[in-house]
């Protein structure tokens, strides 16, 4: 589901993808901040997928805002094997590992995900861990709630 908000107009991109992390102090006073802020989740990614041209002043951003259309993204994470079912709906949990220097960390310990998601896909590809988990690559939608 498409949600409406502003972000930084230097960052408004079709195809961009953030992490909404909440307000900041300074957006207290803004006449806009219900439209920044009340759409989103926190701690959730989206992609933007379409951006208005009118630019809007902004105390945070230097160039000022733009209206932009966002939606949850969908992104590739790494799970324990047997949680890999195509359909299936799951609420996430790292990997438990501490070797932040493996390839696979990044994806096995995601940024971005909050609540429920959807196993869109399993990727085919091969995941190898140095500690022996068994491991899989998945594609991931949010559960709209």
């Amino acid at each position: 589901m498409k949600k409406i908000t502003l972000i930084g107009s230097e960052l408004a991109k079709t195809g961009n993808e953030f992490i909404y992390l909440g307000p900041l102090e300074e957006c207290e006073p803004c006449r806009f901040k219900r439209i920044c802020h009340n759409n989103l989740e926190v701690g959730t990614r989206y992609k933007i997928v379409s951006v208005r041209s009118a630019n809007h002043p902004c105390t945070v951003h230097e160039n000022g805002v733009k209206v932009v259309e966002v939606m949850p993204a969908e992104f590739t994470i790494i799970i324990e094997s047997k949680k890999a079912l195509e359909g299936v709906t799951l609420t996430h949990s790292d990997i438990h590992c501490d070797r932040v220097c493996c390839e696979n960390y990044l994806a096995c310990h995601p940024e971005g995900i909050s609540g429920k998601y959807r196993v869109s896909s399993i990727l085919p590809e091969k995941v190898e861990c140095k500690k022996g988990n068994s491991l899989k690559k998945i594609s991931i939608v949010p559960v709209q709630q």
